[in-house]
């Protein structure tokens, strides 16, 4: 393996334990406090988000192997639990909790699909709730959005996050930090938990 492959895998797997250990869920800022930390920080050939994931993945293997299935199961569970909650907005998973990656201190995130941002507001409220609310960005087919909104609450001392998007933006191709978005909805998950032997609430 090249010496550039090797720096590479290096700042991937300290951004993996930074990521499984600090309580850190953004890749981004992940690789750039494990590139410091190496002291290359100028370093321009940074692993993607792929690479991270996968050094993640295998962190929580050797060093996580009898927490994490049970803490994986239990952001599953709720979720479920959440997702079932705002079935009416065709909640999507994303994120560690859905690619099996999460760790302790994953947060849960979901994509909900709304006429209105009110229309989901309006359900937290009902059944009080207290959320934060928040932006991010979002990037669907080639155009960039910098002030999606987005609400937080925490259910068991676990945060869930809820970017809302519009409702035509349903089963269109979107992307977050130049990588594509992956999940699933409330049939993808309930499958994935019987396959894994978890058992349904």
């Amino acid at each position: 393996m090249a010496s550039e492959d090797r720096l590479r895998v290096r700042i991937a797997k300290e951004a993996a334990r930074i990521m499984a250990e600090e309580g850190i869920d953004d890749h981004g800022l992940a690789k750039k406090k494990a590139a410091s930390r190496l002291g290359v920080a100028a370093h321009r050939n940074l692993p993607r988000r792929e690479e991270i994931e996968a050094a993640l993945t295998e962190h929580q293997r050797l060093f996580g192997q009898n927490e994490q299935p049970l803490q994986l199961a239990k952001l599953r569970q709720l979720a479920l639990e959440a997702m079932r909650f705002l079935a009416g907005f065709s909640p999507l998973l994303v994120g560690g909790v859905w690619n099996g990656a999460a760790g302790k201190f994953s947060p849960i995130r979901l994509y909900l699909y709304a006429h209105t941002p009110e229309e989901v507001l309006h359900k937290l409220m009902e059944t009080r709730i207290p959320y934060t609310e928040k932006f991010h960005t979002i990037t669907r087919e080639t155009e960039t959005f910098n002030d999606q909104p987005a609400l937080q609450f925490y259910v068991d001392g676990i945060r869930v996050e809820l970017l809302l998007l519009p409702h035509s933006w349903k089963g269109q191709a979107l992307s977050r930090k130049g990588e594509p978005v992956s999940g699933g909805g409330i049939k993808e998950l309930e499958t994935k938990l019987k396959m894994e032997s978890y058992t349904l609430i």
